[in-house]
This record gives structure tokens, sequence and C-alpha cells, in this order.
């Protein structure tokens, strides 16, 4: 199940229901299931207070992930903060939703085993994140 909660922000998602279906088929293209993933849309202040208190980092980022997986079922706790989100989306020239959905993928790739800590992984994870956009805009058209 994939639930989406809101701290100190509004929730983002136009479809929810939409955005559902594609993470779960995101993560079944992989032979996998999804288990409890729940997204927490917050702002800059409560990702860094999460990122100094579970990480010791002292900095900003778009995204923390929190991964309970267990086997073939992913399952995890996502920080997002949407302010990180629209200042990325401004520096790299795409629209907040685009890359808010590219962040959203980030992390369910993270917890199917993709990685970047190299420049060839930061590869793979930016072709894995451009399909995963890919197969959101094919949904949508579906719909």
């Amino acid at each position: 199940m994939i639930t989406f909660e809101q701290i100190n922000t509004t929730n983002p998602l136009q479809s929810p229901k939409l955005i559902e279906i594609w993470l779960t088929e995101l993560v079944e293209s992989r032979n996998l299931k999804i288990g409890e993933l729940t997204y927490y849309f917050c702002d800059d202040e409560k990702i860094l207070e999460a990122n100094r208190k579970y990480l010791s980092h002292d900095y900003f980022t778009d995204v923390i992930t929190f991964d309970a997986t267990v086997g073939e079922i992913i399952a995890a706790d996502i920080l997002i903060s949407l302010d990180t989100v629209e200042s990325n989306a401004k520096k790299f020239n795409v629209s907040f939703q685009e890359e808010l959905f590219r962040v959203m993928a980030h992390a369910v790739l993270h917890l199917i085993g993709y990685n970047d800590k190299d420049d060839e992984e930061q590869k793979m994870m930016r072709e894995a994140e451009n399909e995963a956009l890919a197969l959101l805009k094919k949904i949508e058209n579906d719909a």
C-alpha cells in the first residue's frame, strides 16, 4: 500500500491514485512487490531536522529514504522536501512536477537496488529514472 502524507506543507499530487498505479508498476516491473510505502512531503526545515537526527548530516537534501524492505517486498518511509524539489526544478530547468516525480522514482529505485555513488551508478540511475518517467507518461496517456 502506498500512502502520501504532508508535514508543514500541502499535498503536491493532483492524482494520487495514478501515482500509486505508476509506482506499483515500477516496482512490479522488477519482479518485486509493494509493501508499506509512505511518502511524506515536507519543507526544508523538516528534512534538515531528519537529516541531522537520523543521518548526522547537516545539510538540506531533496529526499531521504528509510528502507524497510524485506526480501522482495519493497517498503520504506520517504521524506521529500518540496522546497528543495522546487529549487532543483529551477536549477535543472524542468517543471516542478517532473522533478517531483523524478525524486519519487529515485527513492523507489534505491529500494529496488540502484545506487548512485559513482559516475557509472549515477548514469544507470538516471537512465532508470528516465524509464520510470516514460512509464508514468504512458500510464497518464492510457488513463
